[in-house]
């Protein structure tokens, strides 16, 4: 009889598991150490692969533009310190990739060698590889909250510009009490919560003007510019 899996992935809503970790940045202690902040913590097969050198060299020159939303960046793998240090000294060192060169990697990199954070956080998925870590990306909100999961293949690199376009989205939505459309972009109108009555329903379509619009009584939408 197989052994049941003691892990469980956790899902959108639930806290994110806590955890203290040693990186290339020194001990970080999860999420104690990130109170008030947004939080992106992804993992990688392994290091010294090449998906991944063009995530990171990505990840890497977009760091200014996720600390100006209040946002940290966490990687991880099932690799040791040392082979981290080694792979980030290389990016930085040696790789040339678009208009990307001498990207120096400051955000913490997990070493997870017993997988123990890999498999809290449903990294580890065994028809992939038992032994490394998927593509994953979760977003994690100042509360610890997770609020969304990515997941990508191995032979396909993240989008980054929609990564960054999630925090922008979850932290309007948090602010306005909106939602976003679909391609929402920053300054695109937003989505008002649909009505919880009928009453509601036809008060929304009475009232609409010059700051917003429906197009039916359960889509309506509030003007941003």
């Amino acid at each position: 009889m197989e052994q049941e899996n003691e892990y469980r992935m956790p899902l959108i809503g639930d806290d994110a598991p806590s955890f203290t970790a040693k990186t290339t940045q020194g001990e970080i202690n999860f999420p104690a150490d990130y109170k008030g902040k947004w939080v992106i913590l992804f993992s990688h097969p392994a290091d010294f692969t090449p998906v991944c050198t063009t995530e990171f060299m990505t990840f890497g020159s977009m760091m200014e533009e996720f600390k100006a939303l209040n946002t940290e960046l966490i990687g991880l793998s099932i690799d040791s310190l040392y082979a981290h240090i080694a792979w980030l000294r290389t990016i930085k060192e040696k790789i040339k990739w678009k208009n990307l060169e001498n990207i120096e990697i400051t955000f913490p990199l997990i070493e997870d060698i017993k997988m123990d954070i890999a498999n809290k956080f449903g990294m580890i998925q065994p028809a992939q590889s038992t032994t490394q870590a998927v593509r994953a990306v979760f977003v994690i909100d100042p509360k610890a909250k997770i609020r969304c999961i990515l997941y990508y293949p191995q032979s396909t690199g993240r989008n980054f510009d929609e990564i960054k376009r999630i925090i922008i989205a979850l932290q309007k939505a948090d602010a306005d009490g909106v939602a976003t459309p679909a391609d929402w972009r920053p300054g695109d109108d937003t989505i008002i919560p649909p009505p919880g009555s009928c009453g509601t329903a036809k008060e929304r379509m009475e009232s609409q003007g010059d700051d917003r619009y429906c197009l039916d009584w359960f889509l309506c939408f509030k003007k941003e510019k």
